[in-house]
This record gives C-alpha cells, sequence and structure tokens, in this order.
C-alpha cells in the first residue's frame, strides 16, 4: 500500500482572551485549527508514535501561545502558531492553521462606548406570536439569540454549599447569555419597530452598567428597563442560558491565568427563566 497524503492536528479549540487599552477592555473568541503534515509515515506503516506530537500538546500550545501572542491581528496569530511547529518539531513539514472569529460589538451606553460590555445584536432573530380568536386576542412579539456579554462586572457567591459544591465564589467573572424574551402587547403602539428597538436598547443598560450578583437579579433589572421603556407591554420573559467561560488552567505551563485566557462552552449551561408581569 501507498500512503498519499496525511495530516492531523486538533480542531475547534476554542479560546475567549480579554485585551486590554487602558480602562477599556474588548474580547477576541476564537475556534482555532491546526493541522500538520511531515514526517509521519511510520506512525501508520510501523505504529511507531514516536514523531507524533499528540494532539493534546497541540492544544495547550494554542493556549499558551494565545495568553503569549494573541493580539487584534488573527493573521499575526496564525503565524506564530505555524512558526512555533514547525520550529519545535522538525518532522513537522507543513502546518496549516484554521482560525474563526466570533465578533463581538461593543455597547453604547448612554451614547458612550461601553468599556467591558458587548453584543453579537446582528444574529438576533425577532419573532412574532398571535392568539387571536373571536373573543381573545394575545400578541406576543420577542426576539432570540440576542447574545450579550460583559467580560467583568458580575459575580456569584453566598449560595447553599453542600457535598456536591464544588463551584468557588467569585466577584469578578463573565457574564454571557443568548438571551431569548417575549413580551405581551396591551396596546398597539405608535410603531412596534421603534417600541421594540427602544427596549431591546433599554434592557442592555442595566446588563452593562450594573454590577450582577446572579443572573436572576440581572434578569429583574432587565425587564424593570423593558417596563420603563414601552409601557404598552404588561409582561416579559427572559430565558437567558448561560454561556460560560472557564478560566484556563497555564499553570503546568508555568504560567499564572490572571483572568485573561478562558475557554467558551455552552454545554452543559444554566437555564435562568422567568415571567414578570407589572403590578
Amino acid at each position: 500500500m501507498k500512503l498519499l497524503s496525511q495530516n492531523y492536528g486538533k480542531a475547534r479549540v476554542r479560546v475567549c482572551k480579554v485585551l486590554h487599552d487602558g480602562p477599556m477592555q474588548s474580547v477576541k473568541e476564537l475556534t482555532v485549527r491546526v493541522a500538520l503534515s511531515g514526517d509521519f509515515e511510520s506512525s501508520y506503516r510501523e505504529a511507531d508514535n514516536s514523531k507524533v506530537v499528540p494532539t493534546d500538546t497541540c492544544k495547550n500550545t494554542i493556549n499558551v501561545l494565545a495568553y503569549k501572542h494573541l493580539g487584534p491581528d488573527n493573521e499575526d496569530f496564525a503565524l506564530v502558531i505555524a512558526d512555533h511547529f514547525l520550529a519545535r518539531y522538525e518532522q513537522v513539514k507543513s502546518v496549516t492553521v484554521e482560525i474563526e472569529e466570533r465578533l463581538w460589538n461593543r455597547l453604547t451606553i448612554d451614547g458612550a462606548p461601553h468599556p467591558h460590555s458587548f453584543a453579537q445584536s446582528n444574529r438576533a432573530k425577532p419573532f412574532v406570536k398571535l392568539t387571536k380568536s373571536a373573543t381573545t386576542h394575545e400578541l406576543v412579539s420577542g426576539v432570540s439569540e440576542f447574545i450579550i456579554l460583559k467580560s467583568t462586572g458580575s459575580g456569584f457567591s453566598d449560595f447553599p454549599v453542600c457535598e456536591n459544591t464544588t463551584l468557588v465564589p467569585t466577584t469578578d467573572r463573565f457574564l454571557a447569555t443568548s438571551m431569548k424574551a417575549s413580551w405581551v402587547w396591551t396596546r398597539k403602539p405608535a410603531s412596534y419597530t421603534a417600541a421594540v428597538e427602544a427596549m431591546l436598547k433599554a434592557v442592555v443598560v442595566p446588563f452593562a452598567n450594573n454590577f450582577s450578583v446572579s443572573v436572576q437579579a440581572t434578569l429583574w433589572q432587565m425587564a424593570q428597563a423593558a417596563f420603563d421603556a414601552c409601557p404598552e407591554i404588561s409582561q416579559i420573559t427572559f430565558a437567558l442560558p448561560n454561556l460560560h467561560f472557564l478560566l484556563i488552567n497555564l499553570q503546568p505551563f508555568g504560567i499564572e491565568n490572571k483572568n485573561e485566557l478562558f475557554v467558551p462552552i455552552d454545554e452543559p449551561h444554566g437555564q435562568i427563566e422567568a415571567t414578570i408581569a407589572r403590578e
């Protein structure tokens, strides 16, 4: 038999890095794939692993290089990754690096760019549900996949602890969610579009500005903001699943990760839901 081609590596390595520019923070969230080609035929023909760089090492290398070198330009980071593997392993003759970025747009609060809060409003999907009969009428509007994030200004502590508790209390963590919200109209506004736009602009203000002691508390504040911005609605329902950003342990590599490099995960996730009505 003849080995015509081969490559291997690590795919869907997800990292999120907080970049600092004075008091302003920005967030880089990447999904990275690295593929190595070269002198690996013996691993196929002879079951010889002596030249096979573990894919787990590939993942760890991406994490370490992200911590040390990831900046605004993904092209520069790809070059760093490729140069590392080519210089470190003589059996590696070719490296392919693929990077996808999830873009986070900075929120504008009270007319000013917010230092550490972001949204992916371009992914938000509006929807409408009308339930009507000869005697009843209920019009519900909403939005799903409204992804919002802040890289600090959130914590979670003072929760019950039992023999199965491993979560460490914190006063500094990511708060991110793919928000689904729906609301019941009690009367027609001058413009549904304008009313929804005003409401969505309002609900992100407490999210961004207020310190979050829990998703539940932040949900309550967002509902109050929605009611204040849109008097035509009588109740609002939120579903706020956690989009977790877990601190990557770099201590095995002699690095103290000071809340800078995270792995984004969405499974399993916390699911917080509530329906709130006016008094």
